[in-house]
């Protein structure tokens, strides 16, 4: 516990980012000295075209990051008014700045999804009074740049991966699930949240380790142990580029510590209460967990505020269903504004190749629950 509270103490007291004003001190003299944006906000352009922002509108962004599409969607129409939610400190202290940029329009919200009722009842915000609801899911390019933090296995760090940095000390980090985990939880965590093929594998050069070695502790060291075990395997990202054999196992323990899945679930229902008729949800995925829920979702597919494990197919031709069955099956209060996911132009990923995996999906809501 002594190299958390080390990275406990870090995040209290050191400040981020000085270009965007919040000064003294950075993780790395690396972020310091970099002049390019600290994040590339993704398909901005259909991002506004899908939301259409109007004068006066009140839009929740549920996933502040560095603010690129608030900025956008500020900058966008008059007098809108903008909560921007994240539960990472360094994004808060960001939007406090863009609050002091747009006086009177920007409520920063520190919380995960699961926080934010509590978070908007404290602003008299109620259900069905809002007009669009952005999703930009997954990890932030300043979260993945920055060593210290533990999400890149490109960069050596600690393994942490807490999106919520200190605020939660108690909460374990990916180090501490690596080291506490039985195989079989580890072998589920790795294939069902980072769909990985050689789970059982990793898992069990993980087990080993323990009982021949330090604890994993750093990025570098699960790296070299995930390379090891799939060292005749090579893997190419969509781009056709070399793949670190680390990256699937690098997502799922992300993704299980900050308890992502859970997390959107949840978002998405807040979406469908806070969201008025006629109101816009735009989402932003980059892998195919995340893109099943909120197609789920806004398909209908959700049993018991859950979507459904299954697709919406009918494989036994036997069974017969009647039309009121088949009506609670297919409903859904929203209406899709596409029919078929957007993707980034080939233009943008080639300027922000961080791009190339996300999808856009964005519907309108037409009913109450």
């Amino acid at each position: 516990m002594a190299a958390v509270s080390r990275i406990i103490h870090k995040f209290r007291s050191m400040c981020y980012y000085t270009h965007v004003g919040i000064s003294t001190r950075t993780f790395s003299q690396e972020v310091l000295t970099k002049e390019k944006p600290i994040h590339i906000p993704v398909m901005v352009n259909e991002v506004l075209e899908c939301l259409k922002p109007q004068p006066g509108q009140i839009f929740i962004d549920m996933t502040f990051g560095a603010g690129g599409h608030s900025q956008c969607i500020l900058e966008s129409a008059p007098d809108i008014k903008l909560f921007v939610l994240d539960r990472d400190p360094v994004s808060y202290s960001i939007a406090s700045r863009l609050a002091g940029k747009f006086p009177g329009q920007v409520e920063p919200l520190l919380g995960k999804f699961s926080e934010l009722p509590e978070l908007l009842r404290s602003h008299g915000v109620r259900h069905n009074s809002i007009d669009g609801i952005l999703f930009d899911l997954g990890c932030s390019s300043m979260q993945f740049d920055v060593a210290e933090r533990g999400f890149s296995v490109s960069k050596d760090g600690p393994l942490d991966m807490r999106m919520d940095g200190y605020r939660f000390p108690e909460q374990p980090t990916a180090a501490d699930v690596l080291a506490n985990a039985n195989e079989e939880d580890l072998v589920k965590i790795l294939k069902v949240y980072g769909e990985e093929k050689q789970a059982k594998k990793i898992t069990r050069a993980v087990i080993e380790a323990r009982y021949t070695f330090k604890k994993l502790e750093t990025t570098s060291e699960l790296g070299e142990l995930v390379a090891s075990v799939c060292v005749d395997e090579e893997r190419l990202d969509k781009l056709q580029r070399h793949a670190h054999s680390a990256t699937k196992t690098f997502q799922a323990l992300r993704i299980f510590v900050n308890n992502e899945i859970n997390e959107l679930n949840y978002g998405m229902i807040l979406a469908e209460t806070y969201l008025k008729v006629g109101g816009k949800l735009v989402t932003l995925t980059f892998h195919s967990l995340e893109d099943r829920i909120v197609k789920r979702h806004l398909l209908g597919n959700v049993i018991d505020n859950a979507i459904n494990p299954l697709p919406l197919k009918y494989t036994n031709h036997s069974l017969w269903y009647d039309r009121n069955e088949i009506d609670s099956l297919l409903h859904s209060n929203w209406k899709l504004i596409h029919k078929h996911v957007l993707t980034p132009s080939v233009e943008e990923v080639n300027v922000n190749p961080r791009s190339r995996s996300a999808k856009l999906r964005a519907a309108i809501k037409v009913r109450d629950k």
